[in-house]
């Protein structure tokens, strides 16, 4: 009993540690140590089971520490109460720690092994890649590296995924020699290191170009009247008209409204429309709204239309991955509420877009796609020269979801090497350059404009051009790894022992 609960503490302290590496707290060092624990327990685990429960333990603790603010989002904006919100959410903990639990399976097999460094890294990296493949994405260990600036090296050729091995590496190589394996094995650690020889990003350099970022600071629980609406699109017009025409600046580049908890209907409202029209033609600049529209069906999609400096719909981008619970409700939760206030799960688009404005070409991704790099480096690939993400992270509201969408969005940057414009409702707005470093932000909760300055970029980073070879890799190196140990495992248990 007492090895039993040294066990479960050890993987409790691992969930603990990767908890306190990620915003709200931030430490984010310790993501280089966090898996230490529990591979130490892993390894000394000889059952399945047990190391399996060990891996569910640890990934509950996990999710449930890190996407506290689901419960929030549930709870308040989906009238489920604290009761239902915390249940739901308990459940999906539950789902999400399975992820681990495969890992502390095969993680066990591989512990004892002369290739436990790359293989358990492997491992790590390649389910972490099917986090957004079975289902919700979100904080990959890889995204507490964005301010290291030598582990970044490695992001334009693997994207996040090569931090997140490097990381799980180094855990890895702690637990063995706790473990007491033989010191040459710690020899697999030349390659996380060989990253220090791999180009420098580039250094920070002013953006030539600008876009306005609109940010309206519009409440979650605004009760939506005509006089309020039309309130809502003067201010935003008028912030806009002010960022575009600012004295003594040049014209922007681009004009960005985010995702709004608001009923803009751009192709359903012709008031709206001509509103936005208007507003392109008289500043003489492309704008980007995010706005509702519909299937041939009339379901709803959250899109993101771009309108031409001459007053033309020129493109619409309509999300491809939707929020779990916010736009669909996922198989087997028919029973809690949908976030959204539209009729209907929202229908997902099919399509990355690349809008052609002033010589140049963006792409427009939307909220929480941000999490997903196979995506976002989809648009750089077609083509974008720059990339604009509007969202809506009010729903975080002052919990550390939003420092944890910033710090993802930052990777996408550093992935791609791109400018990243970040247009959301009440914060965190920001340009990011493309090493990842924020160069402007407006004040969260406020509602404000801003002139951000980025500058597009031509060059296609190998990441971009290859995508996830590496994790995908990596999963099938740590698959084979896990096998092997496997095999390896059960001939020691088959030997006859010594008479």
């Amino acid at each position: 009993m007492r090895r039993t609960l040294l066990s479960l503490a050890l993987a409790v302290l691992s969930a603990l540690l990767l908890i306190l590496s990620v915003p709200k707290f931030d430490i984010a060092v310790l993501a280089t140590v966090a898996l230490v624990p529990l591979l130490v327990t892993v390894a000394r685990e000889p059952r399945h089971l047990r190391r399996f429960l060990l891996g569910w333990s640890c990934g509950f603790v996990y999710w449930f520490g890190v996407c506290y603010w689901i419960q929030f989002v549930l709870a308040f904006h989906g009238n489920m109460g604290e009761v239902a919100g915390w249940a739901v959410f308990f459940l999906f903990a539950l789902a999400k720690g399975l992820h681990f639990a495969v890992f502390g399976v095969l993680a066990g097999l591989i512990m004892n092994q002369p290739w436990a460094l790359p293989g358990v890294a492997a491992l790590w990296t390649g389910i972490e890649r099917t986090n957004g493949t079975l289902g919700f994405a979100w904080f990959t260990l890889g995204n507490a590296g964005i301010d290291m600036g030598i582990p970044l090296r490695i992001v334009p050729f693997t994207g996040v995924y090569g931090i997140s091995f490097a990381f799980a590496m180094f855990s890895a190589a702690i637990a063995v020699s706790v473990i007491r394996r033989a010191r040459w094995e710690l020899v697999w650690l030349v390659l996380p290191l060989s990253i220090y020889l791999l180009p420098a990003l580039p250094r920070y350099q002013r953006g030539a170009s600008t876009a306005v970022v609109v940010q309206p600071n519009i409440s979650e629980t605004e009760q939506w009247t005509q006089a309020r609406y039309d309130d809502l699109v003067h201010r935003m017009t008028l912030a806009s008209l002010r960022g575009a025409l600012t004295p003594g600046q040049p014209k922007p580049d681009l004009i960005a409204w985010p995702e709004a908890p608001a009923p803009f209907y751009y192709e359903e409202n012709a008031t709206f429309r001509d509103t936005v029209n208007t507003l392109a033609r008289s500043t003489r600049t492309p704008i980007v709204i995010g706005n509702v529209t519909r299937t041939a069906n009339g379901a709803p999609l959250n899109s993101a239309t771009t309108v031409s400096a001459e007053g033309q719909p020129v493109s619409r981008y309509d999300k491809i991955y939707l929020v779990p619970f916010g736009e669909f409700i996922p198989p087997f939760f028919g029973f809690v509420n949908r976030i959204s206030s539209e009729t209907g799960d929202f229908t997902p688009g099919s399509q990355v877009v690349v809008t052609p404005a002033g010589g140049h070409r963006f792409s427009t991704f939307i909220c929480y796609e941000s999490a997903f790099p196979h995506l976002v480096r989809r648009f750089v690939n077609n083509g974008a020269e720059v990339l604009l993400n509007i969202s809506n992270d009010g729903y975080f509201g002052h919990l550390a979801g939003r420092e944890q969408h910033l710090k993802i969005a930052r990777m996408r940057a550093v992935e791609n090497g791109r400018w990243v414009i970040r247009a959301t409702n009440d914060g965190i707005s920001a340009a990011i350059d493309p090493a990842g470093r924020i160069t402007q932000t407006l004040p969260d909760h406020t509602e404000a404009y801003g002139r951000f300055r980025f500058n597009y970029e031509s060059a296609v980073t190998p990441y971009t051009r290859l995508g996830d070879w590496f994790a995908w890799g990596c999963l099938a190196f740590g698959l084979v790894a896990a096998g092997v140990g496997f095999r390896v495992s059960r001939r020691r248990v088959a030997r006859p022992k010594p008479q």
